[in-house]
């Protein structure tokens, strides 16, 4: 009699916490039917690519400074003085300058830009990894 007692009870207690879940669910079903929400697409539509051509090749490097530019990645410097140091054992007529970018790869560096064509100079932008 004591185990029959004590399975109702179980019972009970099966049948009240299946009530509470259903209520819950019902509850939450009424909600998501009420509350509508408008969702972006997070990429968007990008723009158009305009092609350009790659710089000519010159025919000499005399006479033109080559600016190895870093965006100041990690490494980009090690990459540039590596190459510099590359063209005074190699290439000893070609000056070379080593410049770090202002701001990140695709922030504008406008003074930079200024200076290496008043220079009439060549450029090697290094971002690096």
């Amino acid at each position: 009699m004591r185990i029959t007692r004590l399975h109702s009870i179980w019972q009970a207690v099966g049948k009240l916490v299946l009530f509470s879940i259903a209520v819950a669910c019902a509850g939450a079903a009424v909600t998501a039917q009420e509350a509508k929400i408008t969702v972006l697409n997070p990429t968007g539509d990008p723009p158009a690519i305009q092609l350009r051509s790659l710089a000519e090749r010159p025919a000499s490097l005399s006479g033109h400074p080559i600016y190895f530019v870093s965006n100041t990645f990690d490494n980009a410097d090690k990459f540039c003085h590596a190459i510099q140091t590359w063209f005074a054992a190699n290439m000893p007529s070609v000056k070379t300058v080593y410049r770090d970018k202002k701001g990140d790869d695709v922030t504008d560096d406008p003074d930079l830009w200024k200076e290496i064509k008043a220079n009439n100079g060549f450029m090697v932008m290094a971002i690096g990894h």
